[in-house]
């Protein structure tokens, strides 16, 4: 099967091709840099042209003409994913979705619009025109699209209350087109929906979502300090469990993460202080006042609604999710980060755990989620960076510990996931895209189904760097 980008690069003339090599290369890449492990392996990957659809039509032109020209297909929205998802393995097509960026209709409790919105303007857009905002974003919500948090990402803000992306009734419905001699555009629902949502565009192309929408309010924003760890996690943990209180966002930083990398933050803090940010709804702030009023160990040093701070820190949520690592990143190169998954109810412990293990190498950062009702920590734990080996030794103890690591210095799904096979998105691949031309190297159990996971997978055709 020999690729041909020339003559589909011909074929699809008429359609936004991007002209510049620079931009190509630009769009070629994503945050994959967090991770030192995979900066060594993607930094060089680049695309051989990038396209641009404007409408349904001009994806199922694209995918029609890649595939006749036997032409690798990489999504790509906004690129703010951090695993590489949208790094054309093997060069060939970047198909950036972001001029598909249309709200089409806003109803009560739902909205329908197209892949390429921002977060933040969909949810500008919902708050304007119905008072209602989306349940969860990304803290990447600026500059990321909707399209993309559905097909790599996993939850966010608001995962505090509404749970994770995947979680039954936090996406309606996903239109998705196939990658065939003749694509078709099929309609997922309920059941479906697993096949493709958190996919990385492996084995179809969403071209419109439709999600539920919540309530909008003038949220109040606030940092809270605290002597103690364990306090703060508590705080945490226990906000989120208050049935009446609505809050979007219960994150904790360890100390001295506020004072070493939040530079806005840094005057009002100290080397020891950790810290909670909250987003709590207005109507519920008499019940927070009340909260807070039997815990004298927290101290609430910011409040959006009573700003008296020299500089404003901005919003509160933009400190939190893997924010918090492009923060320290800024500050120290040499810090990477882990994605953990803490599980009810063994979370307070299993994080206690790994503090008293490596404490300062390791630094706490906890979100807290709602699954099945129950509240338990995400981890996105800053890690001082030395070798890749100690790096896997880190998350095997973590493991061995029962903390389950989702690898954020992988660029597959399995490696990046529980590290086993998901058959529906298998099964969904082998009928969507029959030559695996969509996103290739990205889904382990398509190209090797005996992979045993005890090193990290290296796609046969992944570009090598030029001698």
């Amino acid at each position: 099967m020999t690729m041909n980008c020339s003559a589909a690069k011909v074929a699809l003339s008429h359609l936004d091709i991007e002209q510049s090599e620079k931009a190509v290369k630009a769009k070629s890449r994503d945050f994959f840099w967090y991770s030192p492990v995979l900066k060594s392996r993607l930094d060089h990957v680049k695309a051989d042209f990038v396209v641009t659809p404007k409408s349904e039509l001009e994806i199922i032109e694209v995918l029609k003409v890649c595939y006749q020209h036997n032409v690798p297909v990489t999504t790509r929205g906004a690129g703010t994913g951090n695993y590489g998802q949208a790094i054309p393995l093997e060069g060939g097509c970047i198909m950036h979705l972001i001029g598909m960026h249309n709200v089409k209709e806003v109803y009560p409790g739902r909205v329908i619009c197209e892949p390429g919105v921002l977060l933040k303007d969909l949810d500008a857009h919902c708050i304007r025109h119905s008072q209602q905002e989306i349940r969860m974003f990304s803290s990447t919500w600026a500059t990321a699209t909707i399209g993309g948090f559905i097909a790599g990402g996993s939850g966010g803000v608001g995962s505090c209350t509404w749970g994770s992306l995947r979680d039954l009734g936090n996406i309606i419905r996903l239109r998705v087109i196939t990658m065939e001699e003749i694509p078709r555009v099929i309609e997922f629902r309920g059941e479906e929906l697993a096949r493709v949502s958190h996919g990385y565009g492996t084995n179809g192309i969403i071209s419109e979502i439709e999600i539920p929408l919540a309530p909008a309010y003038d949220w109040t924003e606030m940092f809270i300090a605290f002597d103690e760890f364990e306090p703060a996690m508590d705080f945490a943990e226990n906000i989120s469990n208050e049935d009446g209180i609505l809050i979007k966002l219960a994150t904790v930083f360890e100390a001295p993460i506020s004072y070493d990398y939040f530079q806005r933050v840094k005057p009002y803090v100290n080397e020891g202080t950790h810290l909670v940010a909250l987003i709590v709804a207005p109507h519920s702030m008499d019940g927070f006042d009340t909260f807070i009023g039997r815990r004298p160990e927290a101290r609430v040093i910011y409040r959006s609604d009573d700003n008296n701070w020299e500089r404003n820190p901005g919003r509160v949520f933009e400190y939190g999710w893997n924010h918090t690592t492009l923060r320290a990143l800024k500050v120290d190169p040499s810090i990477t980060y882990l994605q953990v998954r803490y599980g009810y109810p063994e979370h307070c412990q299993l994080v206690n755990k790994m503090r008293n293990e490596f404490y300062p190498e390791v630094l706490q950062h906890l979100e807290t989620i709602r699954e099945n009702g129950k509240i338990w920590f995400a981890g996105l734990s800053l890690v001082k960076f030395t070798t890749e080996e100690r790096l896997n030794e880190i998350i095997q103890i973590h493991e061995d510990a029962g903390a389950i690591v989702f690898n954020p210095h992988r660029y597959t799904l399995e490696e990046g996931g529980r590290q086993t096979i998901d058959d529906r998105q298998l099964q969904f691949k082998k009928e969507a895209d029959p030559k695996g031309l969509l996103n290739p190297g990205k889904m382990i159990s398509w190209d090797d189904p005996s992979w045993d996971y005890s090193r990290m997978y290296d796609y046969p055709k992944l570009q090598r760097v030029s001698s």
